[in-house]
């Protein structure tokens, strides 16, 4: 028996599956950039670079796929089962992506998130005057 939740709770509903179909093309379309740019630096710099640009590439893709995605199931719980057993199915699917995306994160930058952008340099002495 199908409940009818309010156009407005059917267009949430609906702009979850387009964010689904979105995050699926930012896959795919990340993964022809990859390729392409893999190709394209493979014939200039060799291929250890080309396989660390393609890498990096295709993990930006994904971790953007993983935001879209964890969007659409954030939508589709509260439009369409907003119960005890959803949400917490719901907590436990972003917990894991959000694991999953820090831990491309930390492969990607080969650092803590926190730690990017400091650098580990000796302190200075102070200027004499």
């Amino acid at each position: 028996m199908a409940v009818d939740h309010g156009p407005v709770m059917t267009g949430i509903g609906n702009l979850a599956l387009l964010f689904d179909v979105l995050g699926a093309t930012v896959i795919i379309g990340g993964s022809l950039i990859t390729s392409y740019r893999a190709i394209t630096i493979g014939r200039i710099a060799g291929g250890k670079v080309a396989y660390l640009v393609a890498r990096r590439t295709f993990a930006k893709g994904l971790l953007m796929a993983l935001d879209v995605l964890i969007a659409a199931d954030l939508m589709r719980t509260v439009s369409v089962n907003l119960t005890i057993p959803s949400i917490s199915a719901l907590g436990m699917l972003v917990l894991v992506r959000t694991i999953l995306s820090f831990s491309i994160q930390v492969e990607m930058e080969g650092n803590l998130p926190w730690r990017i952008g400091r650098h580990e340099s000796p302190r200075q002495p102070p200027l004499s005057p």
